[in-house]
């Protein structure tokens, strides 16, 4: 099987990683548009780029290979001559009319360079880009955009999703993310890196059902969970679960957490990471309420049982531990719990067994971490964190030591 991908744990040493450098797309969120692009705020794009940098040096100096979604992309429509093809499929996803579209195709392939031609198709087009009417493609007359901007791109774990040796290519909830999984489509179907073997795909982009990279976590070579949530709706869990059992053997059990559909818990990960083998992170205000179902094979279907015992000793059976530890984000105090998982305070990316990357604002939770034995590398993350997504949403993982 390829090692271009290998992920069968959360926390084995990460070795080969894809992050996304912020860019000039940032500086095209507005606030009148916020909503839309599914950001509260507005990041200050340069120091957000210091912030990442910094995370991405901690990666590296730690012996993690980091590749960029920009750089793959670019090597992709270089490499494979796959240019205009990628074009008009991204064209094809926006809404214009005939006349607005040839002229932004004759825009796009103006561009020479592919890493330029990428990252504008990152940064968006404006009317003013193209010196179009106000009015043009038929859009609001203050609306600046003929083609919007793809902010959340930073957070590369969520448009697709490595399981073992195979890719879950996702359905993304919002309209604004789903061009996102373009460039994970040319990326593993065109790129030198990834056509041999083929890519085994889990999920595909088309499938009418939601389920995005912040609720899959691989918990062992057995285990894969995945959150009902905001983000991912359970026919899409059951399709993933019969895809991995046929195309991942050594995966026997999915277990589907219901975190409810909040926008403040969003993702599985923003409420619940494995950060050792025995140690969890978790949102107090789910543990209450957490609904948690098993899924296992069935001829050529699934089995779907509600598990009745406490989310611990769920997990110590699933992956045969004697005991877990659940660390609450924020402890016990109610309001340091909730500012610290709107600040991602659960969000932490594992690096090795009981080593973690985690923003250092989360002071409470950063403390209970270190208390609890767990080895923590603290970044800046005051302007990252205002697009709501931490260090495990920050990046994808291609590779993790199976030794």
């Amino acid at each position: 099987m390829s090692k271009a991908m290998e992920i069968f744990s959360e926390i084995a040493p990460l070795k080969r990683v894809m992050l996304h450098r912020p860019g000039r797309e940032l500086e095209n969120l507005m606030p009148d548009y916020l909503e839309d692009l599914l950001f509260d705020d507005i990041p200050f794009l340069a120091q957000a780029q210091r912030e990442h940098d910094y995370f991405a040096q901690v990666l590296k100096d730690h012996g993690c290979e980091v590749v960029y979604l920009e750089d793959l992309a670019a090597e992709t429509v270089r490499l494979s001559g796959c240019k205009e093809a990628f074009l008009n499929d991204f064209l094809q996803e926006t809404k214009m009319d005939q006349e607005v579209r040839n002229e932004v195709r004759d825009y796009f392939l103006s561009i020479k360079d592919e890493r330029a031609f990428i990252d504008q198709t990152m940064a968006g087009v404006t009317k003013q880009d193209l010196s179009l009417p106000k009015n043009a493609s038929g859009s609001k007359q203050d609306y600046p955009f003929i083609i919007d901007p793809m902010p959340n791109l930073y957070f590369t774990r969520d448009p697709f999703a490595v399981v073992g040796h195979s890719v879950s290519l996702n359905r993304m909830f919002s309209a604004t993310r789903r061009r996102e999984t373009l460039y994970g489509q040319y990326i593993f179907k065109h790129h030198p890196q990834f056509s041999q073997p083929p890519v085994n795909f889990l999920y595909d982009r088309e499938d009418p059902a939601r389920i995005e990279g912040g609720d899959q976590l691989v918990l062992s070579k057995n285990v894969l969970a995945i959150g009902i949530s905001q983000r991912t709706e359970m026919p899409a869990i059951e399709k993933i679960a019969e895809t991995i059992f046929s195309k991942e053997p050594s995966f026997d059990y999915v277990l589907a957490f219901d975190i409810g559909s909040e926008r403040k818990f969003m993702h599985l990960d923003t409420v619940f990471t494995m950060i050792d083998k025995d140690k969890f992170t978790i949102h107090p205000e789910i543990e209450g309420e957490l609904t948690l179902f098993s899924i296992t094979k069935q001829g050529q279907g699934v089995k779907i049982v509600e598990e009745k015992e406490s989310l611990d000793r769920i997990l110590c059976r699933y992956l045969d531990l004697p005991a877990v530890q659940l660390i609450r984000c924020g402890g016990d105090d109610i309001t340091a719990a909730a500012r610290e998982q709107w600040n991602d305070g659960s969000n932490t990316l594992a690096i090795a067994p009981g080593e973690v990357i985690v923003y250092d604002r989360n002071t409470v939770t950063n403390q209970l971490l270190k208390e609890a034995g767990i080895k923590l590398h603290q970044i800046p993350g005051s302007e990252l964190v205002r697009g709501r997504g931490g260090p495990r949403c920050m990046s994808m993982p291609f590779v993790r030591s199976t030794e």
